[in-house]
This record gives C-alpha cells, structure tokens and sequence, in this order.
C-alpha cells in the first residue's frame, strides 16, 4: 500500500512542477516567445525541452542524482505531508491570475527554516538592486545607439536570430540550475535513473503546455515592456538575465528569486529608456510599482505559509 507521504510527494511535485513552469519559467522564455511569434510553437517547445533534458542530466550526473545543480545542501530532504502541497497550489492559483510571485519563497518556505529563508530575502533583495542598477546603466548606453522603429536590416537578421536563440539558450541554463530547486524539493535528494527519466517527461509535457498557450497571462509582464518583441532588445535582456543569474549562481548556493532578479532588470531598463527617450516618468513608475506589489503579495504569501508550517 502506498505510504500517504509518497502521494503528498507526488501531488507536490506536480503542483510545483506546474506552477514553477508555468510562472516563472515565462521569465527566461517570454521574450523568447514574444520576438518569435510567428514561429510554429511546437519547434521553440523543441528546442526548449532538448536543452531542458541535457540540463537536467548534467545536474544529475554531475551532483549524484540530484537535479537542483546542489542548490538545496541547506534544505535537506523531509518527509512530504500535505501542508507542503499547500504552498505550490496556492502558486498555481496565483499563477491564473497573473501574479509574477516569487516560487522560491512560496515553495521553499514551506520546508527551509527560518534562517535559511531569511538568507534567501537578503540575497533576492540584494539581486533585485543589483540587476535594476545593471539594467539602467547598461540602457543608458543601448538605448542612444538601439532604435527599434528602425528595420533590423535582411542581411543583419539572421544574425540576430542565432544571436537570440543562443543567448535564450543561455538563459535557459542558468534560470534551471537556479530553480529547479523548486521542484526538487520534493524529491529525494538522489534520483534513480527511473525516476530521472518520468521528471523528464513531467517537464517537457508541462512545456508543452506553456508554449501553447504562448506563456499565459504571466507573458503580459513581458509584453508591457518596452520592445521586448523584437528581436535585438530580446537578445540584450536574456544576456543580461542570464549574466547576473550566473554572478549569484557562483556566489554561494543558497536559493533565491529568480523573479526579483528579473523583475528588477525590466524596472532599470524601464527607467534608462525613459531617461534616455525623455519619456515620462510618470508612466514608467505605476508600472514598476505594481511589478514590485504582485511580488510583495507572494512573498507575504510565503512568510504565512512558513510561519503556519512551524506552527504545525
């Protein structure tokens, strides 16, 4: 018979499968999206999960069977009960709703402890500074020289084209190794090479489904900013991203949000458009504000879930 802590597992894994998926992973794959929408939807899910796979196997292979690149040795592995599964279901319902929250702290709040969560706000704060000062001052300069208005000449094109994929290919690398925590904190700590292979298949049946429905409502994030359908803008915000991603990434391997780092990249170069094109401020600042709001929401959210889970 099996064990209830074995179904808690499995309910959790697919909650925060999905959620983390289908939220946050539209950070790395919305611009991605929005610069290729007139390409086939099944060739960027492709493209995405033969990256996803490889990805996951080199964590797998690399840290002994674990797939969370080893972002979880502060967070060892608990027996699953129904109050984690609380945290990734309360994800998705917000995730219908649009709300860029942060699943790092709605899904690990649940089981690291208070210290460790208190490291994770100090480092997500510190990211979201860091990649907002980043993003204005590297659009300060981009944006004298970048004119989207202008066509990005036929020879040119394809240049960019490759220059986008691979620099999403990128991103895609580094956002997996940051959270895929998120989901492996419901697993053990050493997967099987059956085990392995059905989290596999999880993953890119759940890609599927974002790329179908072209990121959701969480993409309306991405399609609010300035140009980030096309394709040179695209390509310097995923560079970006996926810069920073890394800096943190070797910096220690205590989890973070990977949405404030990127919510905070899209507010300073928000900000250095702005500055630069003489746009109003007034309408850069409601924006950034009710980015910041949704996130506040989540990581309320969050400290709630971990302050009723140690009640309990």
């Amino acid at each position: 018979m099996i064990e209830l802590s074995t179904v808690y597992m499995g309910i959790g894994f697919l909650l925060a499968a999905y959620s983390v998926i289908a939220n946050d992973s539209v950070q790395t794959l919305g611009t991605f999206m929005s610069s290729n929408s007139k390409v086939r939807w099944q060739y960027l899910w492709i493209a995405a999960s033969i990256l996803l796979v490889g990805t996951l196997g080199y964590s797998w292979y690399m840290y002994n069977g674990d797939i969370s690149f080893g972002r979880l040795t502060k967070i060892p592995y608990q027996e699953v009960q129904w109050y984690h599964a609380l945290a990734p279901g309360l994800l998705l319902i917000l995730t219908r709703f649009g709300v860029p929250v942060s699943t790092s702290f709605l899904v690990l709040s649940a089981f690291a402890s208070s210290l460790v969560l208190e490291k994770m706000l100090l480092k997500s704060v510190i990211g979201y500074i860091i990649a907002a000062i980043f993003a204005y001052a590297l659009w300060f300069i981009v944006a004298r020289f970048l004119d989207e208005s202008k066509k990005v000449r036929e020879e040119a094109n394809n240049t960019w084209k490759v220059a986008q994929w691979c620099s999403t290919g990128l991103l895609w690398f580094m956002w997996l190794s940051h959270d895929m925590a998120n989901i492996a904190v419901f697993l053990p700590r050493e997967l099987s090479v059956l085990h392995l292979c059905i989290v596999l298949f999880v993953f890119v049946s759940l890609l599927a489904v974002m790329f179908y429905e072209r990121g959701g409502k969480i993409q309306s994030i991405v399609k609010q900013k300035t140009s980030t359908k096309f394709i040179r803008s695209a390509t310097i915000v995923d560079l970006a991203y996926a810069f920073i991603l890394w800096y943190f990434k070797e910096l220690n391997n205590i989890p973070m949000s990977t949405t404030w780092v990127f919510v905070g990249l899209l507010a300073g170069r928000e900000f250095a458009i702005a500055t630069v094109t003489n746009k109003k401020m007034k309408n850069v600042f409601p924006m950034v504000r009710r980015d910041f709001a949704k996130m506040t929401i989540g990581l309320l959210a969050s400290i709630g879930i971990a302050v009723s889970v140690h009640y309990l």
